[in-house]
């Protein structure tokens, strides 16, 4: 069997879901453009950069999707709301990689390693500022609570993670309060402000941020769980980021939980004082640790119960194209690791 991800089945509902919002989307897109827009030209340059290198636009999408399941007709609030998605998404990876030191994002050169810091962090900021110009456009203050509250929470778990960052007690409670704030918020907010942009604030609007809160955590399970995995350098990534970086993740925690005292010793030596083998010999102990406790299998395993949550949350609403499309991204998040 291929590993190719395109060729696998899951990978399908992508490709569904593209197409049941290909118009909307093309508007989404050209929204993007318009408002990042500026006289100071490194503003679109270097927020281009990051929005034009291959990301797949699944949180737009969804908030496109979302609506569109609760019955949204005419207009374009769905857009702009879609819009806010993807720039409060996009500002959060460049002051991401900025607080990581990252040097690369999808496999290419990421900003702050073109540009620096410095204007990365202001174009984020400037990316945060459109896309509240684009709520107040809107005009629905539950909207503005929704994707403001997102905003406020994202920046928590960012923060959160960097308290956990180099510490060995971190507990699962604390990881799973980390994903649920740095990225499983705007999953649910995404999907809540299509329902609510539909005229659907109440039962909808709760199901769908419900939906997207579980499906955000499945999502950076795997995530955690593909930092560990060979499927890491097919999508253009290096193996073992999270663990040069000394970021405590699920395959980890319960690594610690399940090892012997020369076992934490080596945890606490590689990711509390970062003092790291150069040739990767420590890398290759810590994947083998994680090998015999079962912990990355483990990881994946909990994806899926996410995942199933995720599903039992869209049950209120009727069969449908886009409900049908909403459960398959549930596989196509997960299958990620295969």
């Amino acid at each position: 069997m291929s590993n190719d991800l395109s060729e696998k089945p899951s990978s399908n509902a992508l490709d569904t879901l593209l197409a049941l919002v290909a118009d909307d989307l093309a508007r989404v897109n050209q929204t993007i453009v318009d408002r990042m827009h500026s006289p100071v030209a490194l503003i679109p340059q270097l927020a281009g950069h990051l929005v034009s290198a291959g990301g797949k636009r699944l949180r737009p999408m969804l908030t496109l999707s979302a609506a569109r399941l609760c019955g949204y007709g005419d207009g374009d609030d769905h857009v702009k709301l879609a819009t806010c998605v993807e720039f409060i998404h996009t500002a959060t990876l460049l002051h991401d990689d900025v607080v990581d030191e990252s040097d690369l994002r999808r496999g290419q050169a990421s900003a702050n390693a073109l540009w620096g810091n410095k204007p990365s962090v202001l174009v984020g900021d400037f990316l945060f500022s459109r896309s509240f110009e684009l709520m107040v456009e809107v005009g629905s203050l539950p909207v503005l609570a929704t994707l403001s509250r997102a905003s406020a929470v994202i920046a928590e778990g960012e923060v959160h993670q960097l308290m956990t960052t180099n510490d060995t007690t971190t507990t699962e409670q604390a990881y799973l309060e980390v994903i649920q704030g740095k990225t499983a918020e705007l999953f649910a907010a995404a999907c809540k402000v299509g329902a609510v942009a539909a005229g659907m604030p109440g039962k909808e609007a709760e199901a769908l941020y419900s939906y997207g809160m579980s499906l955000g955590i499945a999502f950076q399970l795997v995530d955690d769980y593909l930092d560990y995995s060979a499927r890491q350098e097919e999508l253009g990534k290096t193996v073992g980021d999270d663990f040069r970086e000394g970021k405590i993740t699920l395959p980890i925690i319960l690594a610690i939980a399940r090892g012997d005292d020369t076992e934490r010793a080596f945890w606490t030596r590689t990711l509390e004082e970062l003092d790291q083998t150069e040739d990767g010999t420590d890398l290759r102990h810590a994947m083998a640790l994680m090998e015999k406790h079962g912990t990355l299998a483990d990881t994946v395993t909990r994806a899926r119960h996410y995942g199933d949550l995720a599903r039992a949350a869209l049950d209120i609403f009727p069969d449908s194209a886009h409900k049908k499309a909403l459960v398959g991204i549930i596989d196509f998040c997960i299958d990620r690791a295969y």
